[in-house]
């Protein structure tokens, strides 16, 4: 799996775990709805201040946004 698709899936993964929907992420972090849908399906590259807010959002860390990518 390429290292977009991984991300996708953990921030899937990670936002459910957290018992949010892809809304109540976009409140909490201020990223457009669309945006983390397109993330989540892997359709488009997340940039690091991207990151860091959605770690922020789910109270999670920058390293499990990124398990399993090389």
């Amino acid at each position: 799996m390429d290292a977009t698709a991984q991300f996708g899936e953990n921030l899937r993964r990670l936002r459910r775990a957290s018992g949010l929907t892809q809304e109540g992420l976009s409140a909490r972090t201020k990223i457009d709805t669309g945006e983390i849908s397109r993330l989540e399906r892997g359709a488009r590259d997340p940039q690091l201040r991207t990151i860091v807010r959605i770690a922020r959002g789910l109270d999670v860390t920058v390293a499990e946004l990124l398990a399993g990518i090389r």
